[in-house]
């Protein structure tokens, strides 16, 4: 079961990285804005304290680690729970985690698991421009800001 759940996560996060705009007609919607607006709000409701890049994904470290650190060609294992701002989720990994290469996966887990060193855990919240942008996945609404709570187990 556990890699039957690895597989489907891994298929649906290659898919959204390779897929080709000439595959949809409909033009792509730009939820920047509203997805910033939407993780400044979820930010002062709960009254976190996070940092932002310049790309527009926010982070939160609770736990820097201190073993290695991965860059964005690593293959991790990582632990993880992922919600939308409501604090639905719609997808978790056991405390085990899963081993991923960082080519594979949605633009925020590139730019921000290599935040963290081995050991480190903390929050990626993480706008639709750097996820699934304006294309709908199972269980993910388009437009969709995503929040995962990670801990970053390995650096493979």
């Amino acid at each position: 079961m556990k890699k039957l759940l690895f597989a489907l996560f891994a298929l649906t996060l290659f898919v959204s990285c390779s897929g080709s705009d000439k595959e949809s007609t409909a033009p792509e919607k730009d939820y920047r804005e509203e997805n910033e607006q939407e993780i400044k709000d979820y930010i002062t409701k709960n009254n976190l304290t996070a940092q932002r890049t310049d790309s527009g994904l926010y982070y939160i470290i609770n736990e820097p680690g201190t073993g290695k650190q991965p860059t964005a060609s690593s293959s991790v294992t990582v632990a993880y729970t992922g919600s939308f701002t409501s604090g639905k989720t719609f997808d978790q990994s056991s405390s085990a985690g899963i081993t991923i290469p960082l080519k594979e996966v949605i633009q925020g887990w590139t730019e921000g698991i290599p935040l963290f060193k081995e050991g480190g855990n903390g929050t990626l919240l993480i706008p639709a421009h750097l996820g699934y942008g304006s294309r709908a996945r199972p269980g993910i609404p388009a437009g969709s800001v995503l929040i995962f709570d990670v801990k970053l187990i390995k650096v493979n």
